[in-house]
């Protein structure tokens, strides 16, 4: 189970880069808190106004262990210490051309993350759309393919609240 769960926050955390590094946040904000798809975007609006993309080249976790794990009345919060491992620059958006930043070598950062998961969470991995009632894996998109309704993992799974690098 811990290894499970680790390698979900893993995927989540990749995800999240991947979708600032394609300008999307939509890519990832089911996984996400309202409050930390707000945070994001704004980068992301700021990246496309400055005609820049942020890239994390050759990206990897490099080690992930849980620091606690708390149970309160409503909810289960999980706090990760995640190693990675990627080159971190800018390029221009249009001639794709380099910046600024490190892209000559991979840099190790410490990030940690904290998760919580509602104790009403449903826990599967296929899901219904509210919307329209079509079955969905929000695994791997945070909208239905068939009438675009945006689905929160919230009610399903566990969300990213917080997200600190070191």
């Amino acid at each position: 189970m811990k290894e499970e769960l680790t390698s979900k926050f893993s995927n989540i955390y990749i995800m999240l880069l991947y979708a600032i590094m394609a300008n999307d946040i939509n890519r990832v904000k089911h996984f996400l808190s309202p409050e930390l798809a707000e945070y994001y975007q704004e980068i992301i609006n700021n990246n496309i106004k400055n005609k820049e993309i942020r890239m994390y080249d050759e990206l990897n976790v490099k080690e992930i262990s849980i620091l606690e794990r708390n149970d309160y009345e409503s909810y289960e919060e999980v706090k990760v210490r995640l190693i990675s491992r990627y080159m971190d620059y800018v390029i221009d958006a249009d001639t794709k051309k380099y910046k600024r930043g490190i892209n000559d070598r991979r840099i190790e950062k410490e990030n940690i993350l904290v998760f919580k998961k509602e104790k009403t969470a449903l826990g599967k991995e296929m899901y219904t759309c509210p919307n329209c009632g079509a079955n969905l894996d929000v695994n791997f998109v945070g909208t239905c393919p068939y009438c675009r309704e945006v689905i929160s993992m919230e009610e399903h799974d566990y969300i990213l609240v917080s997200l600190e690098t070191k």
